[in-house]
């Protein structure tokens, strides 16, 4: 079938399969052009692993380190005339070009969140690599199903206080800069993001790890998280999903106390705004990631997701300078955080609107890292030939 991006709302809902095959073929290349990563790890676990930072943090691993890698996700096959997620897709490339590497490569799809995929995947390293040494944590739900009380706790993205808030907003589906208010989120509802994307599967996968006894001396893990401006503060760092963050740096330093005793580390990662599926989905972000990008890119500071996650690999965990801040945090966001770069950005969000929006911003470059999410707008593949959307998973076979 011919496959072109429907899109609704912030979701694409196709996706490209030989698209998806050279967006990971364009990143693999990211990371061999800049050489080995010295004293990286051999033996990876990545908990989301088909989309965004997980999957390039697997990409850096393996083909930056050589490392065996497992992963994690939940995604979906094609059916009938229906084509697979990006994810899907995504994770097949992936496995294809690590076998075609000589690396070792195995994916498990499922609910992360459960009791059984997490002693599925304890066999699978038990069997296959006998300890892992580093494990990355990157899961990205709207929802959790609690593995002990089978309670559905749903994810909210709101601002927390008695006022509702406004400010600007792109929609991204026609480029007008407008206005969103959203209602202030609940005490119910803070309690439910927080369970969805706060630490406690984090710590749960870590406990179950250590009791198998499947984690080597000095493993590292690392959680992912976003910080931002203060433009963005009220949905994001001081919002529902800022609280569950709040929660995600709790569980980091439990985890540092229980790792100690093999010499490990855990680490919460605060990374630069980028277009993701999960950041698609959160007002007013992509209206500043567009200016953001516009600068950046100016600046000649700009990353996608794997040169972040390979930096942040190869500069931060694995050459024994992570440069934590005050909170014990790594900070790759500090291109993006850099003052004059913030002033600009601020600058310019009090001057934007729909009309000078072009010129203000990267609108181009925010549509263009949305479609290439989805396998759409790479250089290469033809969009108009025939394309076999039921592809295979080698590990999943």
């Amino acid at each position: 079938m011919i496959v072109a991006p429907k899109i609704r709302g912030f979701i694409c809902t196709t996706a490209h399969p030989t698209g998806c095959a050279k967006h990971i073929a364009d990143q693999i290349a990211v990371v061999k052009g800049r050489g080995p990563i010295a004293n990286g790890p051999k033996k990876v676990l990545v908990i989301g692993s088909s989309t965004g930072y997980g999957l390039s943090s697997r990409i850096a691993a393996a083909f930056g380190s050589n490392a065996a890698t497992i992963g994690v996700f939940f995604e979906k096959p094609a059916e009938a005339d229906r084509c697979g997620t990006t994810g899907w897709y995504n994770s097949a490339a992936f496995e294809n070009e690590a076998k075609a590497a000589g690396l070792y490569a195995r994916s498990f799809n499922g609910d992360a969140f459960s009791d059984a995929m997490k002693a599925e995947v304890i066999e699978a390293i038990k069997q296959d690599l006998g300890q892992v040494d580093c494990i990355v944590y990157s899961l990205a739900s709207p929802r959790r199903t609690h593995p002990k009380t089978g309670e559905v706790f749903k994810s909210v993205l709101k601002p927390i206080g008695s006022a509702s808030y406004t400010n600007k907003n792109l929609n991204t589906g026609t480029g007008v800069v407008n206005e969103v208010t959203i209602e202030p989120a609940n005490d119910d509802e803070i309690a439910q993001t927080i369970a969805v994307m706060g630490g406690e599967d984090w710590e749960m996968w870590i406990d179950a790890l250590l009791a198998a006894g499947v984690v080597a001396e000095g493993t590292q893990t690392v959680a992912y998280s976003y910080i931002g401006p203060e433009v963005t503060w009220p949905i994001y760092k001081n919002g529902t999903i800022g609280r569950a963050k709040e929660d995600l740096e709790r569980v980091q330093r439990v985890l540092d106390t229980k790792l100690a005793a093999i010499k490990g580390k855990a680490w919460v990662s605060v990374n630069k705004a980028l277009v993701t599926q999960a950041s698609s989905a959160i007002p007013v972000v992509p209206l500043y990631i567009s200016l953001l990008y516009k600068v950046m890119k100016a600046d000649g500071t700009h990353e996608d997701c794997m040169e972040q996650m390979d930096r942040l690999f190869r500069e931060r965990l694995y050459n024994g300078n992570p440069q934590p801040d005050e909170a014990g945090r790594i900070r790759v966001d500090d291109w993006e955080m850099a003052p004059a770069v913030q002033a600009l950005v601020g600058k310019r969000w009090a001057e934007v609107n729909t009309e000078n929006f072009a010129e203000l911003g990267d609108f181009e470059g925010y549509q263009s890292s949305f479609l290439r999410l989805f396998g759409f707008g790479l250089e290469g593949v033809d969009y108009e030939a025939d394309v076999d959307v039921n592809v295979r998973v080698p590990s999943l076979a």
